[in-house]
């Protein structure tokens, strides 16, 4: 270690109050402190926010991360606002203008605070359901858009518009569920580059008790040409039902029959926001044996998550 004053060699003095490592300067007697990466904003070493950042995207509740790492869970929730932040100024900056060839579409319920059925009507607007709708290119599967709301026109025009912005100007493919909004939000939008197909499912009507447990069981589907000329062997919605399991495993406040759901919609916004980062970027697809983004052309490297936190949107 060298003092930052005269860069003369320096000896360990000690720590301060925070635990950092004083150093003092054998030539000039100046003090100084060891140096520590930090979160813009947070008193806390960049370690260990990425320590505890990491143990949400695997999955772990705010509290569990909160008694591993000793940190108060309202501090967890900041660095997870904060983090969700800068991810997603960071996609919104890199995931434009993408070449892509064949799109996926899919709405993945969430609530925040309460389910819709409880819903008072002086309650907060954001109560209630949550719908995730995500964009998936299947060959490289990046993540293209998604977008937060209620099961509606409004968030899925949002959500299109988002898309054509992701996207590059050649013609591609595009496959949704049987959601009626996508039949004016994508034609309306993409009308110009895009060939948009509906797979309808039919699914066999089961008991309440049932449905809280398992999924219903898928008896028919019927494939619905929207815009254009849509290639039938590319009518699929499998890779994009794939990545909400995915969710459901990583983000825990997705997780079926839990008490760790979102209480705040800016938490929940946040969550998706560092998940979608850290797939795209960090976490190495199985199938690719690259990351989303390295396999879409955006990045020529494997990141970490250090490299989400600290690069200058």
């Amino acid at each position: 270690m060298r003092c930052p004053i005269c860069q003369s060699d320096a000896q360990r003095f000690g720590t301060n109050r925070n635990g950092s490592q004083r150093f003092r300067c054998v030539a000039c007697k100046k003090t100084f402190s060891e140096k520590v990466d930090r979160l813009p904003g947070s008193h806390i070493p960049l370690a260990e926010v990425e320590r505890v950042l990491q143990l949400l995207i695997e999955g772990c509740s705010v509290r569990s991360a909160e008694r591993i790492t000793g940190l108060h869970r309202d501090t967890i929730l900041k660095l997870l606002v904060a983090a969700g932040e800068k991810c997603e100024k960071l996609m919104g900056r890199l995931i434009v203008n993408v070449p892509v060839k064949d799109v996926q579409c899919d709405e993945i319920w969430g609530f925040i605070q309460k389910k819709e059925k409880q819903i008072a009507v002086e309650d907060d607007p954001n109560y209630g359901d949550a719908y995730c709708f995500v964009a998936m290119e299947t060959s490289t599967k990046l993540v293209l858009n998604f977008a937060l709301g209620k099961r509606n026109q409004a968030t899925t025009d949002i959500f299109i518009e988002g898309l054509r912005l992701a996207t590059a100007h050649g013609r591609f493919q595009i496959t949704s569920d049987g959601f009626a909004s996508y039949r004016s939000a994508i034609p309306n939008t993409l009308e110009d580059r895009a060939d948009f197909a509906q797979l309808v499912k039919v699914y066999r009507a089961t008991p309440e008790g049932e449905r809280r447990y398992s999924p219903a069981e898928v008896v028919s589907t019927e494939v619905v040409p929207v815009l254009g000329e849509p290639d039938p062997k590319k009518i699929c919605t499998s890779h994009i039902e794939r990545q909400n399991l995915t969710m459901r495993m990583q983000i825990r406040r997705l997780t079926r029959l839990t008490n760790a759901f979102s209480k705040k919609w800016e938490n929940h916004w946040a969550a998706l926001c560092l998940h979608f980062a850290y797939y795209n970027f960090v976490r190495i697809h199985r199938t690719l044996r690259v990351t989303p983004a390295i396999a879409a052309g955006i990045t020529d490297r494997v990141w970490d998550l250090g490299d989400l936190l600290s690069t200058q949107i």
